[in-house]
């Protein structure tokens, strides 16, 4: 099993979400987060006070899934969510040894 984590932008998720919805992906979850990579924020003006904001706001993308998934999944949070741009996001993968499901104690790749 390998854990997906997708950091993405805000505008992206819906277009994502439907994409990992259409291949099959059943569960996940988002989380709103804020950082910044090489585009280290942006200056902004505010009541002619100029002030930089360098923590963008981002949304999360989490889930476990079974190896045989993965290629698909990155490919299509890839197709979904490039815009060519700075800022686009990252995807991080863990593997992760076992998974319990808490309600009937199943494990393995049946507890997803």
């Amino acid at each position: 099993m390998t854990k997906v984590e997708a950091i993405i932008q805000t505008s992206k998720l819906e277009p994502v979400k439907n994409a990992l919805h259409d291949i099959g992906v059943e569960g996940m979850t988002v989380t709103e987060v804020r950082g910044h990579g090489r585009q280290k924020g942006h200056t902004e003006v505010y009541r002619g006070r100029e002030y930089t904001v360098d923590l963008i706001p981002k949304i999360k993308i989490e889930m476990v899934l079974a190896d045989d998934m993965v290629d698909k999944v990155t490919q299509s949070i890839i197709s979904t969510a490039q815009s060519g741009k700075i800022g686009d996001g990252k995807i991080f993968l863990s593997r992760v040894d076992e998974a319990i499901r808490i309600r009937n104690d199943q494990r393995g790749e049946g507890a997803l």
